[in-house]
């Protein structure tokens, strides 16, 4: 196998390769990848053209970008150094959950191994960040919770916030400030009239609140109970390694 270098701009496409697929099962595009990079289309192709030499992804023309499993492992550690910054920033430093995200995208890169192992010692080896996205652990693997997109959730389904996007500090400061955060109760009441909102019961009141698609698409729930006409299935979690749709098949 190639040597793979101590490259940031290599680090950060696998990482968001990854990213892209951890809670949904569509690997990205190039032009996905474009987006969320921020970057042009012809950058991207050049950069894939270079983690496909370095055995990191299989591309084809006109195809999905998936992660080798070479690739995948590079992701993942770097997942957990920017998890465990986060972590470490809320905790120890005093930062609020959504003034870290940056934070940690500098340090990620700049910090050694024996700095993220102490750094995960000092917290208890967390195995959650303060948005719900786990962390994965020193080896490489990561256990996904057994949750669901809230807008997957149909009325009645009552469960608890188990992850937050992070991507908006905007949107984070918007559900702090409505007392949404992970592992808030919260129970689907369903959409108003004419495509309107999505309103949902949350907090230890049962405080109803409703929510636009834009939210809604930020937020996973853990189930806490079935009820009568359920039509949502179980979902399970699992120990991820190479088998994820990230990860070249």
């Amino acid at each position: 196998m190639k040597q793979i270098p101590a490259s940031s701009s290599v680090e950060d496409y696998v990482k968001v390769i990854y990213g892209y697929t951890e809670w949904q099962d569509k690997p990205i595009t190039s032009s996905q990848l474009a987006t969320r990079l921020g970057v042009a289309n012809s950058s991207v192709s050049e950069m894939v053209r270079k983690l496909k030499d370095l055995g990191l992804v299989d591309h084809q023309p006109y195809s999905a970008i998936r992660l080798t499993e070479a690739g995948l492992a590079l992701a993942l550690s770097m997942v957990r150094r920017h998890r465990l910054l986060e972590t470490y920033l809320v905790q120890e430093l005093g930062y609020a959950w959504d003034q870290v995200h940056d934070e940690a995208e500098q340090l990620e890169h700049a910090v050694s191994a024996t700095f993220i192992d102490r750094m995960a010692t000092k917290l208890g080896n967390p195995t959650r960040d303060p948005h719900g996205d786990p962390i994965p652990d020193a080896s490489g693997h990561i256990t996904m919770p057994p949750s669901h997109p809230l807008g997957d959730l149909d009325p009645g389904h009552r469960g608890r916030i188990s992850r937050i996007s992070d991507h908006d500090p905007a949107l984070l400061r918007y559900l702090g400030a409505h007392g949404i955060g992970v592992g808030t109760p919260v129970t689907v009441v369903g959409r108003r009239p004419f495509g309107g909102p999505l309103e949902v019961l949350s907090g230890a009141d049962d405080a109803g609140i409703d929510l636009s698609d834009e939210v809604v698409a930020a937020l996973w729930v853990a189930s806490t109970g079935a009820h009568d006409g359920c039509t949502v299935p179980d979902r399970a979690g699992g120990t991820l390694m190479a088998g994820h749709p990230a990860a070249q098949p």
